[in-house]
């Protein structure tokens, strides 16, 4: 599989990455190692999950399959810290918090560092010097060798990102940013994209197959019953691109799909995959089978005329202050 640098780094990671949300939950331990020791064959080295998914338990499970089937080295494990199961206080950036979890991450995972480590979500109830500070512990200890953010919007991403390098050679750079994007849901290009495309920073995009929304499964309203729609604590998750637009949306990828002899999964996940800026989609996938048919997307490339047609019937409304005033 082909590598890439994350942002402007020297860190190269595979151009898919593999999402462990539903590790320890919904994905038992056999069925884990498969996905990992399919994804490691295929030349796949970006493992990405959190301390929160499945109350710790992914991380758990990722430590014991990284302890015999496949070798630490050969991955690079992105994890994150800061949200909470507080009804109070959905996330944490303090740096007592932080770096507490930053030590039961590696606990759990049974390493002494991990490749790159996400501040999970902004935190308006701390400074973000604070939070950012944790970050440069984290990095000058050696626990932790590249940082980045997830879910910060355009501002606080550019915010912590210039404070990051106001002070070089003291402070931790931003290596990446994890957020969510598909064809299905463009609201990073609005600021975001810009933001981490002239700081130098990877995205790392979550749900690019649009919650599985755009592999075509559930078209005419159907939902398999060994789907995520199909699932009672997922199904909120996936209703929210089950409306007439995003089944226009669908359409369309379906159609490209027929005219290029491959499958809808592989076309939106082309598409984002080589959108500029972005470093590694990660791919959430529930079986081994689902995700060998993610990673057959390393021998496709969109042509141009098919992924202009895609932008087009997929783009989302951004007027002012956007684009230039005087065209308004």
């Amino acid at each position: 599989m082909e590598q890439r640098h994350l942002g402007r780094t020297g860190l190269r990671v595979s151009r898919i990455g593999l999402g462990t949300l539903t590790w320890g939950r919904d994905t038992d331990e056999h069925d884990a190692a498969d996905l990992l020791k399919t994804f490691w064959e295929a030349g796949g080295t970006l493992v990405d999950t959190a301390d929160v998914y499945g109350d710790g338990e992914s991380e758990y499970l990722l430590g014991r399959l990284m302890d015999g089937l496949v070798p630490r080295r050969d991955l690079v494990i992105s994890t994150k810290a800061g949200s909470v199961a507080d009804p109070d206080r959905r996330v944490d950036g303090s740096r007592g918090h932080l770096l507490s979890a930053l030590d039961a991450s590696l606990a759990r995972l049974g390493t002494d560092y991990v490749d790159v480590w996400h501040v999970h979500a902004y935190d308006p109830a701390t400074p973000l010097d604070e939070t950012l500070a944790a970050l440069d512990t984290a990095v000058g200890s050696g626990r932790v060798r590249y940082a980045g953010v997830s879910d910060f919007c355009g501002w606080q991403l550019a915010k912590a990102a210039t404070w990051q390098l106001a002070a070089p050679g003291t402070r931790t750079r931003l290596a990446s940013t994890q957020m969510e994007y598909s064809l299905l849901q463009r609201g990073v290009e609005r600021e975001v994209l810009p933001a981490a495309l002239d700081l130098g920073i990877g995205l790392l995009p979550s749900s690019p197959l649009g919650r599985g929304v755009l592999t075509g499964k559930y078209r005419n309203d159907a939902a398999p019953v060994d789907s995520r729609g199909a699932s009672q604590h997922l199904a909120p998750f996936v209703a929210p691109y089950l409306d007439d637009t995003a089944s226009r949306i669908v359409d369309a990828v379906t159609t490209a799909a027929d005219g290029l002899a491959v499958t809808a999964l592989q076309v939106a996940l082309a598409w984002v995959r080589d959108r500029p800026g972005v470093a590694a989609p990660v791919v959430g996938a529930r079986t081994a089978q689902q995700l060998t048919a993610a990673l057959s997307v390393e021998a496709l490339s969109l042509p141009d005329e098919i992924c202009r047609a895609l932008d087009d019937v997929s783009a989302p409304v951004h007027r002012y202050p956007d684009h230039d005033w005087s065209t308004l």
